[in-house]
């Protein structure tokens, strides 16, 4: 599953605001703002359409199991 710092980074990459992801994904910007702090412990379909959205735009996500 991706990391609230992994979300931060992909949004970054695509010049998105917390508003933008949320609508995207039909959450709330609240949620993600604290998805994106950790205060929240989000569902796993949660995650998934998030990194949806975003590979949808072209941003893929590696495995870090896959470097060590």
């Amino acid at each position: 599953m991706i990391t609230p710092s992994q979300i931060r980074a992909a949004r970054s990459l695509l010049g998105w605001t917390q508003k933008d992801l949320a609508t995207r994904c039909d959450l709330s910007q609240v949620g993600i703002n604290r998805l994106e702090r950790g205060t929240s412990d989000p569902r796993s379909s949660t995650l998934r359409v998030i990194q949806a959205a975003f590979e949808q735009e072209g941003i893929v996500f590696i495995n870090e199991e896959n470097f060590e």
